[in-house]
């Protein structure tokens, strides 16, 4: 199965996640929100999602626009499996992981299955968003078992 950690990042703490993951996970691809097109969502995959939250409860910049992209475009993503991993600050109390809450709002309502944990980091913490996104990975395929 082909496993995708794909990221939408402000400050490289998403990316960091991604990358941790495909270095934990042998063949796990990781792309970047910023260099996807509705495209790089196929059936059979698996897509294991890191999204920071940016601002006021922003997605970051290049996580918009793909995200603007699903929905002008609206593709059919059944088949599409995918996990969620948000990154934010809990000083911002309603709006924390907003960015990560709004992309998964918007796969599911395009067909996608979303799998296992929803996953979080809060920068209040302090605690690596990488070793945390790499132990949220492994529970997800431990339970989905591609």
């Amino acid at each position: 199965m082909r496993i995708v950690a794909l990221y939408g990042t402000e400050s490289g703490n998403a990316e960091a996640v991604a990358l941790g993951i495909a270095k934990a996970v042998p063949g796990v691809e990781v792309v970047n929100m910023a260099d996807a097109g509705v495209d790089v969502f196929e059936p059979g995959a698996l897509y294991l999602i890191s999204c920071a939250t940016h601002g006021g409860g922003e997605l970051p910049g290049f996580a918009q626009f793909l995200h603007d992209d699903l929905l002008d475009l609206a593709p059919d993503l059944g088949g599409v499996t995918y996990a969620m991993f948000g990154l934010g600050d809990t000083s911002y109390d309603e709006r924390y992981n907003r960015g990560a809450h709004q992309f998964d709002e918007l796969l599911r309502s395009l067909g996608a299955t979303r799998v296992g944990p929803f996953g979080e980091h809060d920068v209040m913490t302090r605690s690596d968003p990488a070793e945390l996104g790499i132990a949220w990975a492994q529970a997800v395929l431990a339970e989905t078992g591609p």
